[in-house]
């Protein structure tokens, strides 16, 4: 189960980073990357359960009686409704209250009780949802399960991204998007089955469900050991480089070893991690994790997720329709995410984030050009071969955001701030994602209403401009370690080097003074504990 080794150069020193893939990496790997399966079942469970009869009827009577009357209503306003809305957007507004919270407990506690607490949540919240006898109790639900959702977005990618070797980081890393990708495949395939239970609490099921992946995690949580990065910066030292020995597989770590030491003491120095993620040494790192959020959320994939049923419905699936169609995209977005834990680290994140902004573009493009020209208010006949042809058009947009923006998304903020504001970059990425991703859940199925088609080529231009941003401002970090970012990264870019300058840097004279005071221990020969 051990691979060779995996060397990795560590900047301006010439030193290499000895590593291997051993079993406790890929292992607690994959314990951690089910917080991202949970997170998957949440978002695929509930686009299939709002599908249901017997729930629009008893939370949703309003909606549930447009759907049964279809000839009386647009085909792009069935569910426009605000409560439907927040049932979807409320897990991701206390999402993203809780990743405050999540990165206090991450930073003092470490990751491995971060991911513990995500799970308790996550039970809670499966318990309200699957025996919810009104609205109130349904939101409560979901609310717990968006503070779960806070907590391992805010842990599992920091967690996988320090314990993974550099080489393989970015697909270790991707292993959490995987899991979400198969998490919302699962959550399909059980909608699929539940929507043909007989009786009315199928939909009880699907929710109740969840309860596995969010044992899963619990469990997991307890097992696995925490990141040696998070061990230094706790003051475990001994613990950590015992750590470090047992995921690297070798006795040969103190390069790296002093390296997380050093850069734990820079990062206890800083007593306001938020306000020193403001300084100017931080503003590439924080302006990047910003874009990177907001883009992936205006790439358009709720658009296609959402109206791919009516697409299938004209190929004859009838009432399974959108069951149909969640399940193939959702095979789709398992598959793509795969490619994307393959390439990512041969290829690299700029590669894969341009390729797929020109198949994104142009897939949503040709979409609203058929949908304008084919598609009425009162009409969904595309015609077989045009509906085959939107089909896999609509797939071959799944396809290049679950190999892009998708995982890489998280990928990359995770890995390019530096110790000392690592936590509180991560808080303000998950809360950024969250923020949009409520804005466009809560406001998504008002915007197809009055935009009908053109929604589509709203979200194409924003892919066209992503794609620009990518070109010009964001760099390279594959194959990097990751406390070297800064040294081989931010200073070799030609804009963001701007702010790497140490005049403008250190204008906190105590934070200088403490610098200035750490190199004076070393040049003596002092402990560096």
């Amino acid at each position: 189960m051990v691979a060779g080794g995996i060397s990795a150069p560590s900047g301006g020193g010439g030193k290499e980073f000895e590593a291997k893939v051993t079993p406790i990496v890929v292992i607690s790997c994959l314990m951690a990357a089910v917080g991202g399966l949970m997170f998957g079942y949440d978002i695929g469970i509930s686009g299939g359960v709002t599908s249901m009869g017997p729930f629009l009827k008893k939370f949703f009577p309003k909606v549930y009686k447009r759907t049964q009357n279809p000839g009386e209503n647009s085909n792009y306003c069935k569910y426009d409704n605000q409560g439907l809305q927040l049932f979807t957007s409320s897990l991701y507004l206390a999402g993203l209250t809780a990743t405050f919270l999540a990165s206090y407990t991450t930073r003092k506690f470490g990751r491995k009780i971060t991911m513990l607490t995500a799970g308790f949540f996550f039970i809670a919240g499966v318990v309200l949802n699957a025996a919810a006898q009104n609205l109130g109790m349904l939101i409560a639900g979901r609310i717990l399960l968006g503070c779960g959702v806070g907590f391992a977005n805010q842990a599992v990618p920091l967690f996988l991204s320090e314990i993974a070797p550099t080489r393989i980081r970015g697909a270790l890393n991707i292993s959490f998007q995987l899991m979400v990708t198969i998490g919302i495949l699962v959550a399909n395939l059980v909608n699929y089955g539940t929507n043909k239970m007989k009786g009315e609490n199928g939909w009880r099921v699907s929710l109740g469900l969840a309860g596995f992946p969010a044992l899963l995690l619990t469990v997991g949580a307890l097992f696995v050991t925490d990141t040696p990065n998070s061990l230094i910066e706790r003051g475990q030292l001994d613990e950590g480089k015992t750590v470090l020995k047992k995921i690297r597989g070798t006795d040969n770590i103190e390069p790296e070893f002093e390296q997380l030491v050093e850069a734990s003491r820079k990062a206890k120095q800083i007593e306001h991690p938020f306000k020193n993620l403001l300084m100017r040494r931080n503003r590439p790192q924080l302006v990047i994790s910003i874009a990177l959020q907001i883009f992936q959320q205006f790439t358009g994939i709720n658009a296609i997720m959402f109206y791919a049923p009516v697409l299938f419905d004209t190929l004859g699936f009838g009432a399974n329709a959108s069951l149909y169609s969640a399940i193939i995209t959702g095979a789709v977005n398992v598959l793509s995410t795969l490619v994307s834990m393959y390439f990512v680290d041969k290829l690299g994140r700029r590669f894969l984030l341009l390729q797929a902004g020109v198949q994104m573009f142009l897939s949503q493009l040709v979409i609203a050009i058929i949908l304008g020209l084919k598609v009425t208010d009162h009409s969904e006949n595309l015609g077989h071969g045009w509906a085959i042809f939107v089909v896999i058009l609509v797939c071959t947009f799944v396809s290049s955001f679950a190999w892009s923006w998708g995982p890489l998304g998280w990928l990359i903020p995770s890995e390019t701030f530096p110790l000392e504001t690592r936590s509180a970059g991560q808080s303000v990425t998950v809360c950024v994602n969250l923020l949009f991703t409520f804005v466009i859940a809560q406001a998504f199925l008002s915007m197809l209403c009055h935009f009908k088609f053109g929604i589509f080529l709203f979200f194409s231009a924003w892919v066209l401009i992503m794609s620009f941003f990518v070109l010009f401002l964001l760099p390279e970090t594959k194959n990097v370690p990751i406390e070297e970012m800064t040294e081989r990264v931010w200073k070799q870019h030609q804009l963001w080097k701007r702010f790497m300058d140490d005049d403008h840097v250190l204008d906190d004279k105590k934070y200088s003074q403490l610098e200035e005071g750490i190199y004076k221990n070393n040049e003596n020969g002092q402990s560096s504990v």
